[in-house]
């Protein structure tokens, strides 16, 4: 086994004894709604309370909308469902005399927050993991690297309006089990549609 493997094992060691260390961030993905926010392509669930003809589960569209009754089309890219929820009960109120009954929404499927891992990893491909996720948890989904990749120089590439951003993340240190704290700023979350190349 190669020093460089001998020290990913350690890391990995070191989040198991440790759960608040950096490494620590190899664990297990879940689902939060309160942080998540709405992309093209998310399933949602959404109610109103004692209005069974307005339940409705809906998809995202790719421009970012989805259609409501009583409400009409409505813009749920990059909004968190709380502020999805208020939005519908804006437009449910001419509907009312008196307050809305409570609105409910919620993600049933966030297949909308994608991004790709490519290069040399032991896994590479697309992943949906359901919530945000950083540069580190993102090569951990991808299996982690292989044993002659350049973990000094990966890199996210991030479309931006019309043209391609090239994200730097310096996971050396990391990776080998480095001491000392690790910089927020140093592992970059991860958006949807990213890609990120591990050369």
């Amino acid at each position: 086994m190669s020093k460089f493997s001998l020290a990913c094992l350690a890391s990995i060691s070191v989040a198991i004894a440790f759960p608040g260390s950096a490494a620590a961030q190899f664990a297990p993905p879940s689902f939060s709604q309160s942080a998540y926010r709405i992309n093209p392509g998310d399933e949602l669930d959404i109610s109103v309370w004692g209005e069974d003809r307005l339940k409705s589960s809906v998809r995202v569209l790719p421009d970012g909308t989805f259609a409501f009754p009583l409400v009409g089309q409505i813009y749920a890219t990059g909004k968190l469902p709380a502020e999805i929820e208020r939005q519908i009960t804006v437009g449910l109120q001419p509907q009312y005399r008196g307050a809305v009954p409570q609105v409910t929404v919620s993600v049933r499927n966030p297949s909308g927050f994608q991004f790709s891992v490519v290069g040399k990893v032991k896994s590479p491909g697309t992943f949906t993991p359901g919530r945000y996720v950083n540069a580190l948890e993102a090569l951990s989904m991808a299996g982690g690297p292989t044993e002659f990749a350049q973990v000094g120089d990966i890199r996210i590439v991030r479309k931006v309006g019309s043209s391609l951003q090239s994200i730097r993340v310096r996971l050396a240190g990391t990776l080998r089990g480095a001491p000392g704290i690790v910089s927020q700023n140093d592992i970059p979350s991860i958006q949807s549609g990213d890609t990120m190349v591990v050369p």
